[in-house]
């Protein structure tokens, strides 16, 4: 009898935990255009996922192993409050655009480390994220003060976050 509950539990978690991981599969995510407007008025393109639902963010990049070079996921957390991120089972290094409620970037943090536990920090309150490849930031010469425009931005200004 103890043999089978043993088999019996051993078959429920596994069900649980792939149920699990299907729903965490199924997660969808919209996708916009954003632009990052950087000195001179250089505009960089790219196509985001948007993550505003707490399950959304809380899946974020996670299990992806690669991601195109002009692509992207915008976090929106619908306040102005600090954020703390990890990259827990996320495989690809990402650049972490820390964003005000204006649009403008006031934190960076390049080349995030995969996989790692460690938390990273937005320092000040912040209303996006932004996570684009790792490398990106030194690559298009992106830096604090340069300007996020995307329509999830503009709804949320004008909600009167």
């Amino acid at each position: 009898m103890r043999a089978n509950s043993g088999r019996s539990a051993v078959a429920a978690l596994f069900l649980f935990l792939a149920s699990g991981a299907q729903a965490v599969a199924d997660e969808t995510f919209a996708r916009q255009p954003l632009n990052i407007v950087g000195d001179g008025g250089k505009v960089h393109e790219f196509s985001v996922e948007l993550a505003v639902t707490p399950r959304q963010r809380e899946r974020g990049l996670m299990e992806r192993r690669e991601m195109a070079s002009d692509h992207g996921m915008l976090f929106a957390f619908g306040e102005t409050r600090q954020v703390l991120m990890w990259m827990k089972n996320t495989y690809i290094p990402l650049d972490m655009l820390f964003i005000a409620k204006n649009g403008h970037i006031v934190t960076i943090k390049e080349n995030a480390e995969p996989l790692s536990e460690a938390i990273i920090d937005s320092k000040v309150p912040v209303d996006f994220v932004l996570e684009v490849n790792g490398g990106t930031v030194k690559a298009l010469h992106i830096k604090t003060g340069h300007q996020i425009e995307s329509d999830l931005i503009k709804e949320m200004q004008t909600k009167g976050q």
